[in-house]
Protein backbone atom coordinates (compact mmCIF):
# COMPACT_ATOMS: atom_id res chain seq x y z
CA UNK A 1 0.00 0.00 0.00
CA UNK A 2 1.75 3.47 -0.99
CA UNK A 3 1.97 6.10 1.84
CA UNK A 4 -1.37 8.59 2.20
CA UNK A 5 -1.04 12.36 0.17
CA UNK A 6 -1.29 15.23 2.42
CA UNK A 7 -0.56 17.93 0.21
CA UNK A 8 -0.76 18.83 -3.61
CA UNK A 9 -0.11 21.88 -4.93
CA UNK A 10 -1.48 22.25 -8.87
CA UNK A 11 -1.08 24.66 -11.57
CA UNK A 12 -4.65 24.28 -12.91
CA UNK A 13 -5.54 26.43 -15.76
CA UNK A 14 -9.75 26.50 -16.15
CA UNK A 15 -12.31 28.43 -18.61
CA UNK A 16 -13.58 31.63 -16.71
CA UNK A 17 -16.68 30.02 -15.56
CA UNK A 18 -16.88 28.03 -13.28
CA UNK A 19 -14.75 30.81 -10.92
CA UNK A 20 -12.95 29.70 -8.74
CA UNK A 21 -15.49 29.48 -5.53
CA UNK A 22 -16.85 26.58 -7.58
CA UNK A 23 -13.72 24.95 -8.31
CA UNK A 24 -12.44 25.25 -4.47
CA UNK A 25 -15.70 23.71 -3.41
CA UNK A 26 -15.24 20.93 -5.74
CA UNK A 27 -12.18 20.12 -4.89
CA UNK A 28 -12.91 20.44 -1.13
CA UNK A 29 -15.23 17.82 -1.66
CA UNK A 30 -13.12 15.63 -2.66
CA UNK A 31 -12.05 12.04 -0.95
CA UNK A 32 -9.45 12.97 1.43
CA UNK A 33 -9.32 16.21 1.19
CA UNK A 34 -9.57 18.37 4.19
CA UNK A 35 -8.36 22.02 3.02
CA UNK A 36 -8.43 24.27 -0.36
CA UNK A 37 -6.59 27.06 -1.15
CA UNK A 38 -6.94 28.61 -4.68
CA UNK A 39 -4.89 31.43 -5.78
CA UNK A 40 -5.55 33.60 -9.21
CA UNK A 41 -2.35 33.91 -10.47
CA UNK A 42 -3.04 34.92 -13.83
CA UNK A 43 -6.31 35.63 -15.89
CA UNK A 44 -7.44 36.56 -19.88
CA UNK A 45 -10.34 36.72 -21.61
CA UNK A 46 -10.80 32.77 -21.65
CA UNK A 47 -8.65 31.21 -19.29
CA UNK A 48 -7.74 31.85 -15.52
CA UNK A 49 -4.43 30.04 -14.95
CA UNK A 50 -4.55 28.75 -10.60
CA UNK A 51 -2.63 27.59 -8.08
CA UNK A 52 -4.53 24.98 -6.20
CA UNK A 53 -3.23 23.86 -2.83
CA UNK A 54 -4.80 20.78 -1.47
CA UNK A 55 -4.31 19.42 2.09
CA UNK A 56 -6.17 15.74 3.82
CA UNK A 57 -5.33 12.91 5.46
CA UNK A 58 -5.18 10.70 2.19
CA UNK A 59 -6.21 12.42 -0.63
CA UNK A 60 -7.52 10.89 -3.65
CA UNK A 61 -5.50 12.73 -6.84
CA UNK A 62 -7.40 11.04 -9.24
CA UNK A 63 -10.37 12.15 -7.95
CA UNK A 64 -9.19 15.33 -7.56
CA UNK A 65 -7.86 15.78 -11.24
CA UNK A 66 -11.23 14.12 -12.53
CA UNK A 67 -13.60 16.84 -10.70
CA UNK A 68 -10.98 19.35 -12.11
CA UNK A 69 -11.37 17.80 -15.67
CA UNK A 70 -15.40 17.80 -15.30
CA UNK A 71 -15.04 21.81 -14.71
CA UNK A 72 -13.56 22.38 -17.70
CA UNK A 73 -10.16 22.65 -16.46
CA UNK A 74 -6.76 21.20 -16.94
CA UNK A 75 -3.59 19.88 -14.89
CA UNK A 76 -0.59 21.81 -15.89
CA UNK A 77 1.91 20.48 -13.32
CA UNK A 78 2.09 19.07 -9.71
CA UNK A 79 4.21 21.55 -8.34
CA UNK A 80 4.30 19.91 -5.12
CA UNK A 81 3.45 16.54 -3.55
CA UNK A 82 3.80 15.43 0.34
CA UNK A 83 3.30 11.76 1.24
CA UNK A 84 3.63 10.06 4.22
CA UNK A 85 2.39 10.02 7.68
CA UNK A 86 2.70 13.93 8.33
CA UNK A 87 3.34 17.26 6.53
CA UNK A 88 6.84 17.95 5.82
CA UNK A 89 7.64 21.06 5.10
CA UNK A 90 9.79 22.55 2.62
CA UNK A 91 13.81 24.10 3.98
CA UNK A 92 15.45 26.71 1.82
CA UNK A 93 18.98 25.02 1.01
CA UNK A 94 22.30 27.52 0.18
CA UNK A 95 21.32 26.72 -3.34
CA UNK A 96 17.80 28.36 -3.18
CA UNK A 97 19.32 32.18 -2.31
Amino acid sequence: MSPPIRRLVLDVMKPQEPNILELATVASDCSGVDAVNVVLVETDREVQNLKLTVEGDDIDADALEQAITDLGGTIHSIDQVVCGERLVEQIDTPQDR
